[in-house]
């Protein structure tokens, strides 16, 4: 019977301190990226969407502005521990597989549920929820195998 080596490589997936420190970066994430993404669709939502965009647009446009946002937040945020422009550099280099990741997410729990571009007091819940979950794995992942946060 072969022995099956574990590689060097491989992280544990069982600590406790790393997947709170994992949530705490991927919530900052989630907060920067809440803002810019349900602040498009509730434009078009309030303005009856006065361009004619199809879903599809508003939601890439949600997700463009939700990575701005969560960018902007997140320079800010590193910026009071290193220079600006190192700053914006870790936050986009960090954090943005798991921004799309993220919006990815978030967008399509609300089409799934709402039919569209549509904020509803019920599916919000349930996509920050999407939004946290999605991206979550690999904020641990990173922090685990190479020590790196971006918060």
């Amino acid at each position: 019977m072969e022995k099956t080596e574990t590689l060097s490589t491989s992280i544990s997936w069982k600590c406790k301190h790393t997947w709170r420190r994992a949530s705490v970066n991927t919530l900052w994430c989630l907060l920067g990226c809440s803002i810019g993404d349900f602040g498009t669709i509730y434009f078009f939502q309030i303005t009856q969407n006065p361009w004619s965009f199809s879903v599809l647009s508003i939601m890439i446009l949600a997700i463009i502005n939700g990575l701005i946002t969560s960018i902007m937040l997140e320079t800010f945020i590193l910026s009071r521990q290193m220079d600006l422009k190192n700053a914006f550099k870790t936050a986009i280099g960090m954090s943005l597989v798991s921004m799309i990741s993220m919006e990815v997410a978030m967008n399509t729990v609300d089409v799934l549920l709402t039919g569209g571009a549509m904020l509803t007091w019920w599916a919000m819940p349930i996509m920050l929820i999407a939004g946290f979950i999605t991206p979550l794995p690999y904020n641990y992942f990173r922090l685990k195998k190479y020590g790196k946060a971006c918060h």
